[in-house]
């Protein structure tokens, strides 16, 4: 029997079937189907909308201009703003991240005299989680474990303080402040950051250049700094890019206490839960610890966090309150743009 034939009794036997069931059989013409779908174009042309971005004329990365009259430079930024504005979930991400961890970040960087812009670094390697590379690169800053006992960092089985955003931030610093030292330019070090400074040193010889922009490099670190940009701006001016959102959408963080413990630990577990709060809420207030003990024969005073009342009330009002001001200062709930 023919492909034809067959189609035809299906056909057939799904309307009897839909008679005998009382059901309401509906047939659609040629010219049914193409009305219907011309109707639904012109309803998905009218209801979508993607918009290309306005590229800011006058942008600066840690007070150093970005030549956005380049061309080169306008579309390697345009990539990036692009990329990060229409990816809606991951931008609001960082935006809730920012609220919480940039108040730890900040201060760290201005006390070892490091642009607040470098923030941003720590949000475009990890997303602001402590996450680890396939290389095994960890932490905020995606430290390595060489550099990062180079730069004063405990990385050991059971204490890694890659971990630790305070110590992390206090590591990178030291690198930056190194690379600004060889370069007198801090986009020079960012860039660095990405590909290290031998690399950089080479490309800079090999091109005989002494900027980031004039460089021909490859994709990741080319994209390296303006994805840092491209961050920067849109977390510091949200509306203009879409990002809308209120003070309590945001992930603000919880005062902590500390204890000091100079001596090691036998059962992490049963210490937490001394002080009111289980395993998990010990480990997310300090990642740096790597296992369920901690061994310290050599007598190291170690601070450990936790949450003065509990780790669910971090959005208290006394909280919420102390953090307004700073936060309405950075744009992050988006008020000023409108």
């Amino acid at each position: 029997m023919k492909t034809e034939g067959k189609n035809q009794i299906i056909v057939s036997a799904a309307i009897a079937v839909g008679i005998f069931l009382g059901l309401e059989i509906f047939t659609f013409s040629s010219d049914d189907h193409k009305n219907e779908d011309q109707s639904f174009q012109q309803k998905f042309n009218e209801d979508y909308r993607v918009y290309s971005l306005n590229i800011p004329e006058d942008l600066r990365f840690c007070g150093e201009e970005v030549p956005v009259f380049d061309q080169d430079v306008y579309e390697r930024l345009d990539r990036e703003l692009l990329v990060n504005t229409y990816w809606q979930s991951n931008s609001m991400l960082y935006h809730k991240r920012a609220a919480k961890w940039f108040p730890v970040i900040e201060p760290i960087l201005r006390k070892n005299g490091v642009p607040e812009d470098f923030k941003y670094l720590s949000l475009i390697e990890s997303g602001l989680m402590n996450v680890v590379s396939p290389a095994g690169a960890a932490g905020f800053w995606q430290l390595l474990k060489n550099t990062g006992q180079g730069y004063g960092l405990e990385v050991n089985s059971y204490v890694d303080e890659r971990y630790s955003v305070e110590k992390a931030t206090e590591a990178a610093c030291k690198y930056l402040i190194e690379a600004h030292d060889r370069y007198n330019n801090w986009t020079l070090a960012a860039a660095s950051y990405n590909m290290g400074m031998n690399g950089v040193d080479r490309q800079l010889e090999r091109q005989n250049v002494q900027n980031y922009y004039d460089l021909l490099l490859n994709d990741e670190t080319s994209r390296y700094v303006f994805r840092i940009i491209a961050a920067k701006e849109i977390i510091e001016h949200p509306t203009k890019y879409g990002f809308h959102y209120r003070l309590k959408d945001l992930y603000l963080p919880p005062e902590t206490y500390s204890v000091f413990v100079d001596t090691s630990i036998s059962d992490l577990s049963k210490f937490a839960e001394e002080r009111g709060v289980n395993y998990k809420i010990l480990k997310i207030f300090n990642p740096w610890l790597r296992e369920t003990y901690l061994t310290n024969k050599s007598g190291k005073r170690y601070e450990i966090k936790f949450p003065k009342s509990g780790y669910h009330d971090f959005g208290s009002t006394e909280i919420e309150s102390e953090l307004k001001a700073p936060i309405e200062r950075d744009t992050l709930t988006g008020g000023d743009d409108e």
